[in-house]
């Protein structure tokens, strides 16, 4: 390892010390206080959120009237906000004490499971989610009971602080940073010291801004640094715990030290790093299309929806859909896969903005697979010829860009199913996320107890149902993490989990479902969703708008709001 300058080991030495005091500050605020500083933070992020999107388009290289900013707002300053506001309920459940949990559906689920219904669960969330479900399924062995007494996690006892933890943040997603700090804050009740990524550095004070009462507190640090003074913080005996989002490989750095040393400590099983360690390190995520008959605009959206879940964010993000799943048996495989040619062209060019993308893209391209420019911008990229039976680079290797895979599998219906989610769990590197895109028909004939059974079997931290899996990342009460069981020696996607606004414990997945049709087409399924094209689409053309004004609502809820929202959202 480089050695460290004796300037880094000093601000290293400083930053743990304002944590250590941090932390005992910490204990000394109760709920009531607690709850408080979130609702002030909602706050802080709606007065910042102009200025953190415009920096974060900026970051990105995107034009200020470009739809695509409204992934910035989404992504950015409402997930933020969306998520604290949440986060305060449960506080205040803990405060008249009662459990977080009180009020929400609980049902059995397969394997010995039970699954909390988190989405919809306010008047609000019916309306401007119409249509999109989520539930929080427990690890096998759990209780209704046990899942309400134990929820609340380390705001149970919120003077038994568990003293400091390193928070490295991502540098796609511009809220994870925001987010992982209040989860590590509250969830596990310590002092943070969030480390930006450097990609974030510009937006540094609007983070300052939105945190200053929890570092007036002394609970909270943020600040820029290089690896040098990261890899001083971590190895601090000041600090007691790590939490970071990012790749497989920055992880085993942190954990088994760098290069060949790093690679003699895994072999060995003898780690550097001798202190808790979470992690969400992304992966290769599955799209499986069941096939069905569909009609024209079926299609046409659903190819719209994979797309999306591909060149959201330019690809970078942790959950992008990286292989999409068909059957060679299905009689409209190849005009689903024409349309979906067609909708990755046709979606709104952006720079390829994260660091290595082009060199990425270019290595899927030189492979023995073949591979199409398929247009729009030079680096999107279709594999249409994968092989399942093969160990294609594909299906380990997260291009963190605009490459989409398609591998065929044989059979129709639950055998097509069971094959897909097989082929996922068994060849595809990673369990962060995985989606599956079906037809109410198809649903309806495999019946809900059985469909169930088939999601117990796919091995994902988010599986969702005809929605793409950020759906889950914005949803405050579900949780977020890879599927537990991954040792350090092979950790794939990571373990432990963040958001989780319940506060619950033993939890392995979050499961969402959406609507196969938008409205109003969606009546004609049976469905009673009044959602549109969703404003996380790529395709959506007043995302930004909508986007902005969600923010607005969702910062102080008012019914004279929504006209604004849902009129900008039924013209995207």
């Amino acid at each position: 390892m480089t050695e460290l300058t004796v300037e880094t080991l000093q601000r290293a030495d400083e930053i743990a010390t304002r944590a250590q005091a941090g932390a005992k500050a910490w204990a000394g605020v109760g709920l009531a206080r607690r709850r408080e500083l979130l609702q002030e933070f909602v706050a802080r992020v709606e007065a910042q959120a102009t200025e953190w999107v415009r920096i974060a388009a900026g970051i990105k290289g995107l034009a200020p009237s470009s739809s695509t900013v409204g992934e910035e707002w989404i992504s950015g300053p409402w997930a933020t906000l969306y998520y604290a506001g949440h986060l305060a309920q449960s506080l205040a459940r803990l405060e008249a004490g009662a459990s977080p949990v009180d009020g929400f559906d609980i049902r059995p689920v397969p394997g010995d499971r039970v699954a909390v219904e988190v989405l919809p669960h306010s008047v609000w969330d019916h309306l401007l989610l119409s249509g999109f479900s989520a539930e929080v399924w427990s690890e096998p062995g759990a209780t209704a009971d046990e899942l309400r007494s134990t929820a609340g996690l380390g705001l149970r006892e919120p003077e038994a602080v568990r003293g400091t933890c390193a928070v490295l943040g991502a540098g796609n997603i511009f809220s994870i940073a925001p987010l992982d700090a209040l989860y590590v804050l509250y969830a596990d009740n310590r002092s943070v010291a969030l480390k930006l990524n450097p990609i974030t550095d510009p937006l540094l004070p609007v983070f300052e801004e939105i945190f200053a009462p929890f570092i007036e507190l002394g609970a909270v640090q943020v600040f820029s640094s290089d690896l040098e003074l990261g890899a001083a913080l971590i190895d601090h005996p000041g600090i007691d715990a790590v939490h970071m989002t990012g790749s497989e490989a920055t992880h085993d750095a942190i954990v088994w030290g760098p290069g060949a040393e790093g690679a003699a400590n895994k072999a060995a099983g003898t780690p550097r790093l001798h202190k808790p360690i979470t992690s969400e390190l992304g992966g290769v995520a599955p799209v499986i299309v069941v096939p069905g008959r569909w009609s024209r605009r079926d299609l046409e959206f659903q190819a719209r929806h994979v797309v999306t879940m591909r060149l959201h964010n330019g690809g970078s993000n942790c959950v992008a859909g990286q292989v999409v799943v068909v059957s060679k048996d299905w009689a409209q495989k190849d005009a689903f896969l024409d349309a979906v040619r067609r909708a990755m062209a046709a979606a709104p060019g952006r720079p390829a903005w994260y660091p290595g993308t082009v060199a990425r893209v270019d290595a899927a391209r030189d492979g023995s697979t073949p591979a199409v420019a398929v247009g729009g911008t030079a680096e999107r990229t279709l594999l249409p010829e994968l092989d399942a039976a093969a160990d294609e680079p594909a299906y380990s290797m997260e291009y963190f860009g605009p490459v989409l895979g398609v591998t065929e599998l044989e059979g129709t219906g639950e055998a097509f199913l069971s094959r897909a989610i097989d082929f996922a769990n068994d060849r595809l590197r990673g369990t962060l996320g995985a989606n599956i895109v079906v037809h109410p028909r198809e649903l309806k004939a495999l019946g809900r107890d059985r469909f169930d059974e088939l999601l117990a079997g796919l091995r994902y931290g988010t599986i969702a149902v005809n929605a793409w899996t950020g759906v889950g990342y914005l949803s405050p009460f579900a949780t977020w993490g890879a599927f537990p069981g991954h040792r350090a020696d092979d950790i794939q996607s990571g373990t432990g989990v963040v958001h989780n606004g319940l506060l619950l414990a033993r939890t392995e997945r979050t499961v969402v479902r959406g609507p196969f049709r938008p409205f109003p087409r969606s009546w004609a399924t049976g469905s009673l969703a009044l959602t549109p094209v969703p404003p996380w689409f790529v395709h959506n053309r007043t995302a930004a708008t909508t986007g902005e004004r969600l923010v607005r609502f969702s910062a102080a809820p008012r019914w004279r709001k929504l006209p604004g929202v849902f009129a900008s959202a039924l013209r995207g």
